[in-house]
């Protein structure tokens, strides 16, 4: 069985948030009309405490873009960006969500960043939503949402290790792109992995 998984479409990623990538918004109308074609679509959502060790703001002279050690990996500090409850951590208005079997929220843990819909980035938090999918006997996803170098990159490569036959729809993600051709790295790096690389029009 298929399941739809949609990353992190918030208003904090999209143009006009803290954390905004380039040309977000484009691909909501896309992920709509993907979402008419599964029978079964979770979401993750970022939701941090205020006080996440990701954010420059909670470190002395520290500014986005400066290198951190969190629970003993390199972390690169982000604007603080989807707090919980905030506008900023809604989904955007113009996602449809009536459909949703489920929401799943990452990054609650101050003391680890969670790009993965799965894991936390030192792979000891679990959101559970593996075993979720696995309950429902999916073992096909199709991962579409933001950013495509980050959060969607290593839920599906999580995805992959996991042992879901997993589909990256490019066109229905954006990349941050901090340097140069890293939305084309990643999907090299997500291909290289076993996860197989389309766009919406061969499901649509």
């Amino acid at each position: 069985m298929k399941a739809l998984l949609i990353v992190d479409v918030q208003n904090d990623f999209l143009p006009g948030g803290a954390l905004a990538v380039p040309d977000g918004d484009l691909i909501i109308p896309i992920i709509n009309g993907l979402q008419q074609k599964f029978t079964f679509v979770v979401a993750t959502q970022d939701w941090h405490p205020a006080t996440h060790g990701s954010f420059a703001i909670n470190h002395t002279g520290k500014k986005p873009g400066d290198f951190v050690k969190l629970d003993g990996l390199d972390q690169i500090l982000w604007p603080a960006h989807c707090v919980q409850g905030s506008f900023g951590a809604e989904f955007h208005q113009d996602l449809q969500k009536n459909q949703w079997n489920r929401v799943f929220q990452k990054g609650t843990d101050p003391q680890v960043d969670s790009y993965s819909g799965f894991y936390d980035n030192n792979r000891k938090g679990d959101t559970g939503l593996s075993a979720y999918l696995k309950k429902f006997k999916i073992n096909e996803v199709f991962v579409v949402g933001l950013a495509t170098d980050y959060c969607v990159k290593f839920t599906v490569l999580d995805a992959l290790k996991d042992g879901f036959k997993t589909t990256l729809i490019s066109d229905a993600t954006k990349a941050v792109n901090l340097e140069a051709g890293d939305f084309e790295k990643a999907l090299e790096e997500m291909q290289q992995a076993g996860a197989r690389i389309i766009v919406s029009r061969e499901i649509i």
